[in-house]
């Protein structure tokens, strides 16, 4: 199902490296590697990339920092591939934008089945955009999903990390209907989640703010001992 998926793995350890791109072009993926940050923009810059793997242990700028400012530009899927088991550095990670978080040392193929996964998503979730309405109006607010923007009543662009934009849309898509928190965990990300990661709920908060409600939610609700409800009416 790869197609022509064409991989950038952003590593500084030219062993890992090395292995993480023989692993994708036995399978049949094109493969291009950069170092560091710096190499990772000349590459984007001059290829059509898929999806980026990026350590997050990077020599000048580290992936977290490069991921915030990729996610900025781009909708390409973002892999971190680390050492680092923390899950404060797994929620960061997501929530700067990443769409999966695999630790060191990993399995080549279940790291393997991540990446198609991954991409069968994007793809399926660019095509249902292209088809689908493009400006979601609610209580003076615009979420524009061609543009990927959310504007305040007041006319001002609020930015959002990819997963906020994605809890987002799923939410004014459907007002009024309740989902559970693994229906949004599976809306938002392709990883498998443990029952004890909270990081919907950090989105949540973070949306709320985001929409000045954080105070007194009256539009992303809990729906105690299920999830969450969008009460908020399309204009």
């Amino acid at each position: 199902m790869n197609g022509a998926a064409h991989l950038l793995i952003v590593e500084d350890d030219t062993v890992t490296r090395e292995l993480l791109a023989a692993c994708f072009e036995k399978e049949g993926y094109a493969v291009s590697r950069a170092e560091n940050g710096a190499a990772m923009w000349e590459i984007l810059q001059e290829q059509a990339i898929d999806l980026v793997l990026m350590d997050i242990n990077l020599p000048d700028d580290d992936g977290f920092s490069l991921t915030r400012a990729l996610r900025r530009r781009s909708e390409i899927g973002i892999i971190l591939v680390t050492a680092r088991k923390e899950d404060v550095d797994r929620i960061i990670g997501l929530e700067l934008g990443a769409d999966d978080y695999v630790v060191k040392p990993f399995n080549d193929r279940e790291l393997l089945i991540r990446v198609k996964n991954l991409l069968r998503r994007t793809r399926k979730q660019r095509r249902e955009e292209d088809a689908s309405i493009t400006r979601h109006l609610f209580n003076g607010w615009t979420l524009d999903t061609e543009r990927r923007r959310l504007t305040s009543p007041e006319g001002e662009v609020v930015p959002l990390t990819n997963g906020e934009y994605l809890l987002l849309s799923v939410f004014v898509r459907k007002p009024g209907r309740v989902f559970t928190r693994d229906q949004l965990l599976e809306a938002v990300s392709s990883r498998d989640w443990m029952p004890s990661d909270r990081t919907i709920d950090v989105m949540v908060n973070r949306l709320r703010r985001k929409l000045n409600e954080s105070a007194m939610p009256r539009m992303l609700v809990t729906v105690h001992g299920v999830g969450y409800q969008f009460l908020s009416e399309r204009e």
